[in-house]
């Protein structure tokens, strides 16, 4: 009988420390783990605005800490390159910043020894001004860093004397750098009204609006954002030139011109 009690007493003394452990929250989850503290790295950001063309002084930019997972390798970090600050003052930005942005070097360029227009040329490209007005500039709506076609009109003299007009396009989506002095889009600035643009163009095409520019006259077609960027027509596809072909009729009978 006394075993056969120790055995009750034992059991009812396991059901005890059962019953204390569900009634203290053993079927609980156990409690969260601590959120990891998140690693950061100090990246090179735009301490204001900085437009394109501008000038990058020591003060325009700063270090900030950036989360190291989205530090992307194009960032200027302070543990790679610790003296980017005073290497970056300067130097002339290609393209604008917005505060707050990280610093990369690909937008900007030194312009040692040389002013603006040809620090923020592309290499390889060339910078020609033609002269506008509102009639051939789009009514003044063009302004910097716009995407235009180039549209040349100009006279020939038919067989029977007769001076006949016609268009063509010789180049497309083509990015303006300059409305005669400026250079980016001011604040509450709607419309540049200016007597000269000037155009970012590859050699060819340089030479070709010059010699365009003798034979008639030039207009300015000011190309929707959607439609402008690098993937849009190249002037120098000939399929491209075909769909850009201008029918002219001379004497009764239309002909394509544009494949020139």
């Amino acid at each position: 009988m006394k075993a056969a009690r120790l055995v009750v007493l034992g059991i009812a003394a396991a059901a005890g420390l059962a019953a204390l452990f569900l009634a203290s929250g053993g079927n609980d989850q156990p409690a969260q783990v601590a959120d990891k503290p998140i690693r950061t790295v100090e990246v090179l950001v735009a301490a204001k605005d900085i437009g394109m063309g501008a000038a990058v002084a020591a003060s325009d930019v700063r270090w900030q800490a950036w989360p190291a997972e989205a530090a992307n390798a194009a960032f200027l970090q302070r543990a790679s390159a610790p003296h980017a600050l005073e290497d970056t003052a300067g130097s002339i930005a290609r393209s604008p910043f917005v505060a707050g942005e990280p610093i990369r070097p690909e937008k900007l360029i030194k312009g040692t020894g040389s002013g603006y227009m040809a620090a923020i040329l592309p290499a390889g490209m060339r910078a020609i001004s033609i002269e506008i007005s509102a009639e051939t500039g789009a009514g003044g709506f063009i302004l910097p860093n716009d995407r235009v076609d180039i549209l040349l009109t100009r006279k020939v003299t038919g067989r029977s004397g007769r001076d006949e007009s016609f268009s063509e396009t010789i180049g497309q989506n083509i990015r303006v750098l300059a409305i005669d002095q400026t250079v980016e889009d001011k604040d509450g600035q709607k419309v540049v009204v200016g007597r000269t643009a000037t155009l970012e163009l590859s050699p060819a095409q340089a030479e070709q609006v010059a010699l365009s520019r003798q034979l008639g006259t030039i207009s300015l077609a000011l190309r929707s954002l959607v439609d402008s960027g690098p993937t849009a027509a190249d002037p120098s596809d000939p399929a491209a030139r075909r769909n850009n072909a201008v029918t002219i009729v001379r004497f009764g009978i239309p002909t394509q011109d544009g494949g020139r």
